[in-house]
């Protein structure tokens, strides 16, 4: 399930910044939660590992050229560019934003079946797996 996001023109730390608070304030989980990323500078700035130390996050990168260690979120964006935004323009960064959000909160969450979690949508797989981890109740935010 997509919980953090952020867009912006470039690829600063900021951008990833925007994203892991969001995950973290939506999450709230007093887990161990692992962030996997790849080896792209903004994952290694000072900002960055703070975050992560502060809010007991620990980090995990891919290994360079390996797209099958992040291949959950490489067949997302995969999913978003085909169902979504391949072949369209938009008329300012904030529909593209917009149409990007309600992909991600509408659709993607809530009603695209994925294969890897059982051909159930994010959202259903989540509920049940807190069924079945009565522990993890109460530390997820409703989407």
């Amino acid at each position: 399930m997509v919980v953090g996001r952020s867009m912006k023109p470039s690829q600063h730390r900021d951008l990833v910044l925007d994203a892991l608070i969001m995950t973290v304030w939506h999450r709230r989980s007093t887990e161990s939660v692992v962030v996997h990323s790849d080896q792209e500078s903004q994952y290694e700035s000072d900002d960055w590992l703070r975050f992560c130390r502060d809010h007991d996050l620990d980090t995990s990168m891919s290994r360079r050229g390996n797209c099958f260690d992040n291949v959950l979120a490489e067949s997302f964006f995969s999913s978003l560019k085909k169902e979504r935004i391949r072949r369209k323009i938009y008329p300012s960064r904030e529909e593209a934003r917009l149409d990007v959000i309600d992909y991600i909160k509408v659709f993607y969450n809530r009603s695209r079946r994925c294969s890897h979690i059982g051909d159930v949508s994010p959202v259903t797989f989540e509920h049940a797996s807190l069924l079945d981890f009565p522990r993890w109740r109460g530390h997820f935010a409703k989407t």
